[in-house]
């Protein structure tokens, strides 16, 4: 039995159009899965800090006490922590102050970066910073 020439294309064309169907629901499925992985997860915000030799504890302490107070200014921040470095390893590379921040999504995240009172305490910080890391990650 010969088949004509609609009838291969038409079946071509329907195969083609199973592939692409099985295929564009397993990205679906790939996409809901990431998204609910996201949803019950927290993105991650830390920012590590080594301050100039000169900078006097004092001055470090207003530091401190600046960033802490950001998460009542800045609604955004799910949480906040921070701590000094007290690793045996010596591998801190001088960054000696952690801080950890909270956020639900990346939107609030990128509410944070440029909110005025972010960029309040980046001008009391940056004359007292020599280095600062930043890693942003979803927690799993």
């Amino acid at each position: 039995m010969k088949l004509t020439h609609v009838a291969v294309t038409l079946f071509i064309t329907l195969i083609s159009l199973t592939l692409i169907s099985s295929n564009w629901n397993d990205i679906r499925k790939i996409k809901a899965e990431m998204t609910d992985i996201r949803k019950d997860s927290v993105l991650r915000h830390v920012v590590l800090f080594k301050f100039k030799e000169a900078t006097l504890p004092e001055k470090i302490a207003e530091i401190e006490a600046a960033f802490a107070d950001l998460p009542n200014k800045i609604p955004e921040i799910y949480s906040f922590e921070w701590g000094l470095n007290n690793s045996p390893e010596g591998l801190n590379k001088g960054l000696t102050h952690c801080f950890l921040l909270t956020f639900k999504s990346e939107a609030d995240r990128d509410t944070y970066l440029p909110h005025p009172d972010h960029k309040a305490f980046g001008a009391l910080l940056t004359p007292h910073l020599e280095d600062v890391t930043v890693v942003d990650y979803w927690a799993k």
